[in-house]
């Protein structure tokens, strides 16, 4: 295995000269670098990342906090990051926190705190949440994914609005009695998206003097649990709600499936809406607002490195990109 004496033989300079061409941890002319560059390429020779990270004070490397891996928009957040930094030859750690967990607390108090990377972006952090100002102590550059935070740069979706405008697609079909699945449980911390989204639903209600149909049911964010809900909200015929809006797809999708189980036709009897655009809603013919995650990963990862480098001033909050599209989840609704 090659080391850095023969990069430095190769090259025709000295050991030191070669590390600091490699490591950027000093002056070096650029046709030096050039030369020690192709000399270790040639030789198949990579400097280890602490070397570079002595030279330079930078680690290369990314601190990516999810809550959660199993679920389809933080996979796809993952994705994005790791494409974007894989080829600039950076490193990504990932840590999973979820709320409530002692791996959390852990989290903050042990692993950040070493300081082992050159910046974190966080995925799903509340604004109130005390980890906040754990991370601004760690001294180190973050760019949020979701809720806006406080003094963090953040890309994240207008929830309120995107909800008003799938509820308002509803009410252009002539629906009426529409239902909001996926409010927070009593038992569960409040989640402020979800808080948005029902408030965009509200809202949209209320434009159309509908403000005595509002109703929303508790569900969880998961295809089970909202199967588990429409199964009990929708048994009554008499007080079926004509048209759904859910919290995000997979609640809507717990909905369709709940439906078709009890003979309920989606959507002669039942339309039903989402939001995120998540990969199982083509099969679903789901009529959902598409987010994605995946370019939200990218985009974030972009603004971080940005940050890092200073070769711009980051904006505060940017609005991650949306469109609505409709499926076959959705139809007028059946004259009596």
């Amino acid at each position: 295995m090659s080391g850095i004496a023969d990069v430095a033989r190769l090259a025709g300079v000295s050991k030191s000269t070669a590390s600091r061409a490699l490591t950027g941890g000093g002056y070096v002319s650029d046709l030096t670098r050039q030369r020690v560059t192709d000399a270790a390429a040639s030789l198949g020779y990579v400097p280890s990342t602490s070397a570079v990270s002595l030279a330079t004070g930078r680690t290369r490397t990314i601190a990516l906090i999810v809550p959660k891996v199993n679920r389809w928009y933080f996979g796809s957040i993952v994705e994005g990051v790791e494409r974007t930094l894989i080829p600039l030859g950076y490193d990504v750690t990932l840590y999973v926190a979820e709320p409530g967990s002692n791996d959390r607390e852990s989290l903050y108090s042990t692993y950040l705190a070493r300081k082992r990377f050159d910046g974190i972006i966080a995925v799903a952090l509340e604004p109130d949440d005390a980890d906040l100002e754990r991370l601004a102590n760690i001294g180190k550059p973050v760019v949020s994914i979701g809720n806006a935070l406080s003094g963090v740069p953040t890309l994240g979706l207008d929830n309120i609005a995107i909800t008003r405008i799938i509820t308002q697609h509803l009410i252009a079909l002539g629906h009426t009695d529409i239902a909001f699945v996926g409010s927070t449980p009593r038992s569960d911390a409040p989640a402020k998206d979800v808080d948005e989204r029902s408030i965009g639903y509200r809202n949209a209600m209320n434009d159309h003097d509908l403000a005595v149909r509002i109703r929303s049911v508790p569900s969880t964010l998961t295809i089970t649990d909202a199967y588990a809900a429409a199964a009990s909200f929708l048994a009554d015929a008499a007080s079926r709600p004509t048209g759904v809006v859910a919290a995000c797809d997979e609640v809507a999708i717990g909905v369709i499936i709940a439906a078709r189980r009890m003979g309920i036709s989606v959507p002669t009897e039942l339309s039903v809406v989402g939001i995120d655009g998540h990969d199982y809603a083509e099969m679903f013919s789901l009529t959902t607002i598409e987010q994605f995650p995946q370019a939200q990963g990218v985009e974030a990862t972009r603004l971080l490195l940005s940050m890092i480098e200073g070769t711009g001033e980051p904006a505060w909050r940017t609005e991650a990109e949306t469109r609505l599209v409709v499926r076959a989840s959705t139809a007028p609704p059946r004259v009596s």
